[in-house]
């Protein structure tokens, strides 16, 4: 028999990122606290890192932009790895930018370093004593990236809401990662360019083994 186990609710500070180790099976329930903030979403497979959710993959096997309630989202070996099980937000998400990076930080005029969704991937890796040589593209979750007729593309505010959530199953055993994008220069992350607390929580797998 398999239980569910519900952890506390934990936070993603603004401008860091977290990674979560997490059973096949798993959910996950990201809670965009503010409404507006960004956030930049990994997943790896726990016993292969060398796998991992590629955005390439998912836009191919779901032939859209930007998945909706009930799809998986897409291994670099096109495996499912994540399933979207939930989203009361308007369902605004990016699979096309990139994650921020110290060179994009350099482009927008800012010196003397600045925190960036590549590093707090890097950095919450290394504390599971995990090193990728790669920078997958993110699942941006609450992300706007509107894209136009004439196919280009723009930067807007999100359109969720206080409280809004994404929950999302494990569909092998997987570390998630979230960054809370630490753009302060566009308005990424709202009209006042302010990186802000985001939440989650999981409710994990447990085994049973009485009769």
């Amino acid at each position: 028999m398999v239980n569910f186990t519900s952890m506390d609710l934990e936070t993603i500070p603004a401008g860091h990122g977290v990674a979560i180790e997490l059973s096949s099976g798993s959910e996950i329930i990201v809670i965009n606290t503010y409404g507006t903030q960004v956030l930049d979403t990994w997943a790896f497979n726990l016993d292969d890192p060398s796998e991992y959710m590629s955005m390439e993959h998912t836009r191919s096997r779901l032939s859209r932009l930007s998945p909706k309630i009930g799809d998986s989202l897409f291994s670099n070996r096109r495996r499912p790895i994540l399933k979207l099980l939930e989203d009361t937000s308007p369902g605004i998400h990016d699979t096309l930018l990139c994650a921020c990076n110290e060179e994009i930080y350099r482009e927008l005029g800012c010196e003397g370093g600045h925190r960036s969704c590549e590093s707090n991937l890097h950095e919450a890796l290394s504390l599971i004593d995990l090193d990728m040589a790669v920078t997958p593209a993110p699942l941006n979750l609450f992300m706007n990236v509107p894209v136009a007729s004439d196919g280009t593309i723009d930067r807007v505010p999100p359109q969720s809401q206080p409280g809004d959530q994404v929950r999302l199953q494990t569909s092998m055993n997987a570390i998630v990662v979230f960054s809370a994008c630490p753009q302060d220069v566009t308005p990424i992350n709202g009209a006042q360019c302010t990186p802000r607390d985001a939440h989650y929580k999981t409710v994990t797998r447990k085994q049973d083994h009485q009769q």
